[in-house]
């Protein structure tokens, strides 16, 4: 009764319009039902879990620099967007927990009570603004429902970066002081360590932005919440009580984490959790599958050369891996890499039997399929119907965020490696170099993404955190931290091609999978032929060879990706800025 109840009045507040920064004013209606008891707090605060549109996430790096996809993002095609396009300038979340936090003030809930859901809505709060400023920099801070009357707020310009993140950073440190919860059985539920882990994850994302930002003015401030986030993973770590999951040995337990039907206790600290029962599930299958449906992304042979050897050392020492076969290029490797893309003795269920499933070319572009997200049975395919839970926050990302902020700050120790870097990568099987810091810089990782770095211990933290958070969103947001906007443009290059015409037997079960050709040769049963012919029906292929009947495979070449330092921020949309010419529009658009 009372779950209908909030539902009436968000939709009663809903008919309440024309604010313009889209909050939605607030509504004259019984508070009584809804804040007077602590059944009442949990059902509101239930109701702002909808805003991390948990189930999408692991899809969202869809635009990043390591995915090659069916297109080109419309954000860095030249002439494909604008203000005119630009979204996601939209406050009606924020009322919802204005509204609450505002109202949350009964004397019949005990106050520890009442500011334990405070606390839940100010994480969401923080989590709400941390978005907007990620996208648009500078925004209104409003901390407080708006009326119809508050015309001055309704149509006030946008606040500085700093005083939105002092505010988000305030709004953290009240949840991780107040909300009671520790541990929460079902990983679904905001905790305190939930608040401390996502506080890692916000101070290091402004502490690096601002270091890298020269531009912006406010390096000074730099250290201080990189001390900040430090701080907050290392409370994680000394009393959550998490740890990475290893249940299920070296060549599994990485995966395991992303595809378990429910949350993996031990590592996972927030979650979006499917139900079947309630069909209540997520696309992974469909959108990591599919041909027609989704983005058909898949890794870069870039990328995919980040991925260690076994013992340690960069796979690029080796001066053949340039023309390595796919077959021989995932061996003795990573052991996440078999566990993040189709490679060796994958196999799936096809109608409850077992068959190997080596990269499918219907989908892939490059050959390097991922399986991160995508459950082992064929019966998932075809639409959203997976169970697999979608990790938001887990025990990984706490612990890089911990050594970057350390790296960062100059103080990472032989200690600190060991108790983080060391630790997933041992997980992934790594044999070597997981006890002490690193000494030497692998010219190819810095060459290739991060020039202007010449710290081994900071080129590696960011290896290894493209590497163990690859396809849960982060990218985006790391690239443009660290101010490496210019890695969107990089050439979108596949597996190596040694001649056309020739089948390859990709993962080695004795079956032949693909071949490469320009003139279509006789076919062999059950091998997927690829025209690499740079022009088909007069109109440009954009899959080709890069020695034209060898090589690298190339994707997209002929359609350019250009970024510019306006990238760094989306624009305010067209309509919004009409409506408030105040708000001013970001640089460069």
């Amino acid at each position: 009764m009372k779950l209908n109840y909030i539902f009436c009045l968000l939709f009663t507040s809903s008919l309440f319009l024309g604010c313009s920064l889209e909050e939605i004013p607030e509504a004259t209606t019984t508070k009584g039902p809804i804040f007077s008891s602590e059944s009442g707090l949990i059902l509101y605060t239930n109701s702002f879990y909808n805003m991390m549109n948990g189930k999408n996430l692991h899809r969202a790096d869809a635009m990043s620099d390591y995915l090659a996809r069916k297109d080109t993002p419309p954000f860095i095609t030249p002439g494909n967007f604008s203000a005119e396009v630009s979204s996601g300038w939209s406050w009606s979340d924020l009322r919802n927990i204005n509204y609450f936090i505002k109202n949350c003030n009964d004397p019949k809930v005990p106050l520890a009570v009442r500011n334990n859901y405070i606390g839940i809505a100010r994480f969401f709060r923080a989590w709400f603004y941390y978005e907007k400023v990620k996208r648009f920099g500078d925004v209104p801070w409003i901390n407080k429902p708006l009326d119809v009357s508050d015309t001055e707020l309704l149509n006030k310009g946008r606040d500085s970066r700093v005083m939105v993140m002092d505010s988000v950073i305030a709004d953290l440190n009240f949840a991780c002081a107040n909300i009671t919860a520790k541990t929460e059985g079902t990983r679904s539920l905001v905790t305190k360590y939930a608040a401390f882990a996502f506080k890692s994850r916000v101070c290091l994302y402004e502490g690096t932005l601002r270091k890298y930002h020269t531009n912006l003015n406010l390096s000074s401030s730099s250290a201080n919440l990189l001390t900040q986030a430090a701080a907050a993973a290392k409370v994680v770590m000394d009393e959550a009580g998490y740890k990475l999951y290893d249940g299920a040995g070296v060549d599994k337990s990485y995966r395991q984490v992303f595809i378990n039907p429910a949350p993996v206790a031990t590592e996972v600290i927030l979650s979006a959790v499917c139900d079947l029962a309630l069909n209540n599930l997520n696309d992974g299958n469909w959108y990591w599958t599919s041909g027609t449906y989704g983005d058909k992304a898949n890794f870069i042979r870039s990328f995919i050369n980040t991925y260690l050897n076994i013992d340690g050392t960069p796979f690029t020492n080796n001066p053949a891996y340039k023309t390595m076969l796919f077959k021989d290029e995932v061996k003795g490797r990573d052991k996440r890499l078999q566990q993040t893309i189709r490679s060796g003795d994958y196999k799936r269920l096809n109608n409850g039997v077992l068959e190997a499933a080596p990269p499918l070319f219907s989908y892939t572009f490059t050959g390097y399929q991922p399986i991160k997200w995508a459950l082992d049975d064929m019966y998932y395919d075809t639409r959203d119907l997976n169970i697999n839970s979608v990790s938001i926050i887990r025990y990984a990302e706490v612990l890089l965020n911990y050594a970057e902020a350390k790296a960062e700050l100059g103080s990472l120790t032989d200690a600190d490696w060991a108790a983080t870097i060391g630790l997933l990568r041992k997980r992934a099987g790594i044999t070597g170099g997981t006890n002490t810091l690193p000494k030497a810089i692998d010219t190819y990782l810095q060459t290739t993404y991060f020039p202007a770095i010449s710290d081994p211990i900071i080129l590696e933290v960011r290896r290894e955190r493209g590497i163990e958070l690859c396809l849960e969103g982060f990218r985006f947001d790391d690239i443009v931290r660290w101010r490496r906007g210019e890695l969107m443009q990089m050439e979108w290059n596949g597996m190596y091609v040694p001649s056309l015409d020739t089948p390859m037997d990709l993962n080695e079960d004795g079956k032949l999978d693909v071949a490469f050709y320009q003139k279509l040769p006789t076919k062999v049963s059950g091998v997927t032929y690829v025209e690499v012919t740079p022009l088909i029906s007069g109109k440009a292929n954009p899959q080709l060879l890069s020695n034209g009947t060898s090589g690298e495979l190339t994707w997209f070449n002929n359609i350019p990706r250009k970024w510019e330092n306006k990238h760094y921020l989306y624009p305010i949309p067209a309509g919004d800025l009409i409506t408030n010419p105040k708000l001013g529009q970001n640089s460069g658009w």
